[in-house]
C-alpha cells in the first residue's frame, strides 16, 4: 500500500465515523461534531491529492483547505 492509498484509507475512516455520529445523535453538538468529522475528512482528501498528485510544488489543496 503506498502512502496515498493509506490517506485515502484513514480519510474513508473518518468520514464513515462522522457520517455515522452524524446520522445517529440526537444531541445538536454531537451531530456538529460529526459533521466536522466529516469536514476533516474531506480536508485530508485536499492535502492527500496535492501532496501526491502530479504537481506537488503547487499549492492549490493545501490554500483551499486555508
Amino acid at each position: 500500500m503506498n502512502a496515498l492509498a493509506g490517506c485515502l484509507l484513514v480519510s474513508a475512516l473518518l468520514f464513515s465515523v462522522g457520517l455515522a455520529g452524524a446520522l445517529t445523535r440526537r444531541s445538536a453538538i454531537l451531530v456538529l461534531a460529526g459533521i466536522e468529522l466529516m469536514l476533516n475528512a474531506a480536508n485530508l482528501n485536499f492535502i492527500a491529492f496535492c501532496r501526491f498528485g502530479p504537481h506537488p510544488e503547487l499549492r492549490a489543496g493545501w490554500i483551499f483547505v486555508i
